[in-house]
């Protein structure tokens, strides 16, 4: 099966001031990046992120004193935003955007694609079971 999703990324690029997405594994592997994201740099955005997430998480108490779950987080910068989010079991995905993005408008197609990715990752390959030799 091939695994390859990162021409998915490029959807949630469309909306304006996105811009660059990676989905990394849980460990901080590389599992896809948009076009736009070279591979050095993708390798140490997915690393960092995951780094990110763990410290995110471990935060939860913070809040309110209980276990709660991680659902997102969010880097502010000088000129823009860094956000990470879950993309199911064992995986982000974090998306770089300017800093007048629309946050409702990233964090809905994020969460759209983490929908079809969930999908995409999940699908067993086709089978022809009905070929004849």
């Amino acid at each position: 099966m091939n695994n390859d999703v990162s021409w998915m990324l490029d959807g949630v690029l469309e909306i304006p001031g996105a811009l660059h997405a990676v989905l990394i594994s849980a460990d901080g592997l590389l599992m896809a990046a948009s076009k736009e994201v070279g591979k050095d740099n993708a390798d140490t955005v997915a690393a960092a992120m995951s780094g990110v997430q763990s410290l995110s998480r471990s935060l939860a108490f913070f809040v309110d004193g209980s276990d709660l779950k991680w659902r997102q987080t969010l880097v502010e910068f000088d000129g823009g935003w860094v956000f990470l989010i879950s993309a199911g079991e064992g995986a982000y995905l974090a998306v770089s955007a300017s800093i007048d993005i629309d946050m409702a408008d990233i964090t809905f197609r994020m969460q759209q694609l983490v929908g079809q990715l969930g999908k995409a990752l999940t699908t067993p390959p086709r089978e022809n079971t009905g070929a004849r030799p």
